[in-house]
């Protein structure tokens, strides 16, 4: 199984500890100033992607002498810069898991692009591959069909987002429950939670995000 981790430029107070601690499994590309980031901890990123205007250019250099695979691009483009990772995962790493860290805090209109992205047709049908962290939130991807997933130790509220309009969506062993429901519009089922460790849903059209959470101390 290939894991890749993306690292994008976004608040490091919002990194999980398993990131800040040089702890994450697997391959990183690095997103504009998130190769910086990743160069500082020790970690040299496969592919390093960005018009790196947000760095001055001794930090520009050093990730040249750092990374052999650079992706230099133009700040006025049809791509964001992650849309451009995600191309690089899956076309030429084929990658079967995508971590996505970074991508979730500063900016809000750089948080909905990212979010956003599994809906465009050349990346939804990689959206069950991708999952993005940071401190308090596990955000994963699912189409249509029957699931089981496994409560996060660490996470206490459980949130059923549902991207698109969805048919016959059920809730079937949480704390709040749904049968057969039709979603008219875009919805977050937010604060739910797991009775047991483990949680089953079903629904049969759309993109669902789900949110494993906990409040920060």
């Amino acid at each position: 199984m290939k894991r890749l981790n993306l690292l994008v430029g976004g608040p490091t107070d919002l990194w999980p500890e398993s990131l800040s601690n040089g702890q994450v499994v697997g391959d990183f590309i690095g997103i504009d100033r998130g190769n910086l980031h990743l160069i500082k901890m020790g970690i040299d990123p496969v592919v390093a992607i960005g018009d790196f205007d947000s760095l001055a250019a001794e930090e520009l250099q050093l990730v040249k002498e750092h990374v052999s695979d650079i992706r230099q691009s133009i700040p006025e483009k049809d791509d964001t810069d992650t849309q451009l990772g995600l191309k690089v995962a899956f076309d030429e790493y084929d990658a079967d898991e995508l971590v996505i860290y970074g991508a979730t805090g500063g900016r809000i209109d750089h948080f909905l692009a990212n979010l956003w992205m599994v809906l465009e047709p050349r990346f939804e049908k990689y959206a069950p591959r991708i999952k993005m962290i940071d401190q308090q939130n596990s955000i994963s991807f699912f189409l249509p069909g029957k699931y089981t997933i496994d409560k996060e130790i660490d996470k206490k509220y459980l949130a059923f987002v549902c991207l698109t309009p969805m048919n016959s969506l059920s809730l079937y062993d949480e704390k709040y429950r749904l049968t057969d429901y039709h979603v008219k519009q875009p919805t977050s089922w937010a604060s739910n939670e797991f009775v047991g460790p483990q949680a089953s849903f079903e629904f049969d059209s759309g993109v669902m995000c789900v949110i494993q959470s906990a409040d920060l101390n």
